[in-house]
């Protein structure tokens, strides 16, 4: 067993959670100690709901284990049917009521409630939130839809589809549906069911009541879809509409399951986006090298967007999400990099600290280890925190979502203007990267540490190499770090200070592996021609 201090995703029924509390008019009753209650802090203060998440616990303590904890959750499940009143319910254990073994789902049937119960069976200990978001919804559709032949079908002359996937807790879910909803209907098509998001049991009964389903999140929608396409014969999308090549892409994929003519769909359609990555100072990030993690679906799209509509060079691609291992195994051989397939975020963190990118994408650990090696990171993916889920309208799909993947990437990277003036005022008291921000008044620049001006001279390490040629030979350098002296510390503070850091530990390896001691200017010269023809 490993301790870790952050997990990229929850036990299944945190996933179970999520379905619920997207839903309307469904209730989860939760065999589960007192302690792992916490449902109303994920929803209420993570993504700030508006109400309170339909959870209902049964919350045995250790003394209860002595006696009946079935009865407990026999008499929590009829009391928040008779409170709530949902028209279905979920019922299972968490992790910890795992371990009893009193079978949520048979206590259930024998109380003979009104309303459909689904029981889940979530294995805590084998899988993990996705999965357990996934299967929720999964059987949700299994249990609930009816053939088209049992249900009152829709007069209508347009296409109808579903759009399968949104649910709570998920990254900028909302907004996405808003903006998928928009470009949906601008083309003609009608939407017969969201779901789980907004969706009530009755409106999962009549998902047969569409020609096709749209999937926006494999991970939670792909199981569901698969099943309505064997039972329903509805074909599903397998676009990802995240940037503006994929929107594109995903507008003819819709246009042809629905039997329309994409050109007059995509004829009024781009994004800002698309002209911005093309003009004078956007050309600044060609080349600029980028580390992509997070869930499958969005780390793919964004590892696409980084090298085909931004010029970026992707360095790396990982997922947490194990399922899904194949597909961004198959993104990483096409930019000539090893997926990582993980859901430690240490090893996270030492492949970024290997790679040395200039910009990560990643979720919100990335966003910390980022911060910690002082590399600029855009959010692109859950797992997040309360600050993504902005008041602001901001989605990642469709030409709405390009523009704003533009803006939230570009945003913490240095661009030409700004580099060229930080150049040209280099060493100004005023303006140079340690100064206070000018609107404090100029008082403050002496009260604020001086960070790189203060850091004293590192003192000279010897390294133990009989000869410089010997020690040219050595393939892993001595973990000893060589000095600098005052002139070259003084010469290193050119260097911008984006570039400042690799610039500093490619000298003290040129150093190492030559058995220099101390550093000086002509050592720090010495090491950037020596480095510029590699």
């Amino acid at each position: 067993m490993q301790l870790t201090l952050w997990t990229y995703e929850g036990p299944p029924h945190v996933g179970a959670m999520r379905i619920a509390t997207a839903m309307e008019d469904v209730h989860y009753v939760l065999h589960a100690p007192q302690g792992d209650t916490y449902a109303d802090l994920l929803f209420t203060m993570i993504e700030r709901l508006q109400k309170r998440p339909p959870v209902t616990y049964t919350t045995f303590q250790a003394r209860d284990l002595g006696g009946d904890t079935a009865e407990l959750f026999k008499t929590a499940a009829r009391e928040a049917f008779e409170r709530f009143k949902p028209k279905a319910m979920l019922v299972g254990a968490s992790c910890t009521a795992e371990l009893i073994q009193d079978d949520p789902g048979g206590l259930c049937k024998a109380l003979n409630l009104p309303v459909p119960v689904v029981a889940l069976e979530l294995p805590s200990y084998q899988r993990k939130e996705n999965w357990g978001a996934s299967e929720t919804f999964y059987q949700l559709v299994r249990k609930l839809s009816l053939p088209l032949d049992q249900i009152e079908k829709t007069q209508s002359s347009k296409p109808r589809c579903n759009i399968l996937g949104p649910t709570a807790l998920g990254f900028r879910h909302r907004d996405d549906l808003t903006e998928i909803r928009k470009l949906l209907t601008d083309m003609g098509v009608e939407i017969n069911v969201v779901a789980p998001l907004t969706a009530t049991p009755a409106d999962l009964v009549r998902l047969a009541d569409a020609q096709f389903n749209v999937v926006l999140y494999p991970e939670i929608a792909n199981l569901s879809a698969q099943w309505l396409q064997r039972q329903h014969g509805q074909a599903f999308t397998k676009t990802i509409p995240i940037g503006t090549n994929a929107t594109r892409d995903f507008v003819r994929e819709v246009a042809q399951l629905a039997g329309l003519a994409p050109e007059i769909a995509l004829a009024n359609l781009e994004s800002r986006a698309a002209w911005y990555t093309r003009s004078v100072d956007s050309t600044y990030l060609t080349g600029k090298r980028v580390f992509v993690f997070g869930d499958a679906t969005h780390a793919v799209a964004a590892a696409k967007v980084a090298a085909q509509e931004m010029g970026f060079t992707v360095v790396g691609i990982g997922t947490y999400s194990r399922e899904f291992a194949r597909e961004v195994r198959d993104a990483a051989a096409l930019y000539g990099v090893d997926a990582l397939i993980s859901d430690d975020y240490l090893e996270i963190e030492a492949r970024i600290t290997e790679l040395n990118p200039e910009l990560v994408l990643g979720t919100q650990m990335e966003r910390h280890i980022a911060k910690r090696l002082g590399v600029p990171c855009a959010v692109i993916s859950a797992p997040v925190h309360v600050q993504d889920f902005p008041a602001r309208y901001s989605p990642q799909m469709g030409f709405e979502g390009a523009n704003v993947l533009f803006d939230t990437w570009v945003h913490p990277l240095m661009m030409g203007l700004e580099e060229h003036l930080i150049g040209m005022f280099r060493g100004d008291s005023e303006f140079h990267e340690n100064a206070a921000p000018s609107h404090l008044g100029g008082g403050v620049h002496q009260q604020l540490p001086q960070l790189e001006r203060d850091i004293p001279t590192v003192e000279p390490v010897l390294v133990d190499v009989p000869s410089q040629q010997q020690a040219k030979s050595q393939s892993a350098p001595s973990n000893a770090v060589a000095g600098w002296d005052a002139g070259a510390e003084k010469e290193l503070k050119k260097i911008p200070f984006f570039v400042r850091g690799k610039a500093r530990r490619n000298t003290e390896r040129y150093a190492l592996e030559r058995g220099v001691t101390v550093i000086t200017t002509e050592t720090l010269y010495e090491s950037k021609a020596y480095f510029s023809q590699s």
